[in-house]
C-alpha cells in the first residue's frame, strides 16, 4: 500500500499538535455554556447580582435549607431537631404571613 503524502507550500508547517489545540477551545466553549445553562436552569442568577438575600429551599419539607447572602458571603442553614447551633437546640414552632398592609400574623403549630 502506497501512502499519499500531502504537499506543503513553501513555508508551511505541519504541526499535529493544532487539532488538540481546537479540541480544547471547543471543550472550553461547551465547559463555558454548560455554567450558563446551569446557572439560568436553576435560577441562580441572584448569587452573581451585588445585593443581600435570603433564599429557602424546599419550604415545609425536613430538606428545607435557607440560604443568606450578606455581601460577599453566603451562609447555608438547614434546620433540624438533632442539629445544634452554639449550645440550643431549636425547632419550628409556627408559621408567619405577611399581608398586603404590611402586618405579619404569626399562626402557632
Amino acid at each position: 500500500m502506497a501512502r499519499k503524502r500531502r504537499l506543503l507550500k513553501d513555508g508551511e508547517d505541519h504541526d499535529p499538535m493544532a487539532v488538540l489545540t481546537n479540541l480544547f477551545d471547543v471543550a472550553m466553549v461547551f465547559a463555558v455554556a454548560l455554567m450558563v445553562a446551569l446557572v439560568t436552569r436553576f435560577d441562580m442568577t441572584e448569587m452573581f447580582s451585588q445585593e443581600d438575600f435570603t433564599m429557602v429551599k424546599n419550604p415545609g419539607t425536613d430538606r428545607m435549607e435557607i440560604i443568606t447572602k450578606k455581601g460577599e458571603t453566603i451562609e447555608k442553614y438547614t434546620p433540624s431537631e438533632e442539629q445544634e447551633n452554639n449550645g440550643s437546640r431549636g425547632r419550628r414552632v409556627g408559621t408567619a404571613y405577611q399581608l398586603d398592609s404590611g402586618e405579619i400574623i404569626y399562626v402557632p403549630e
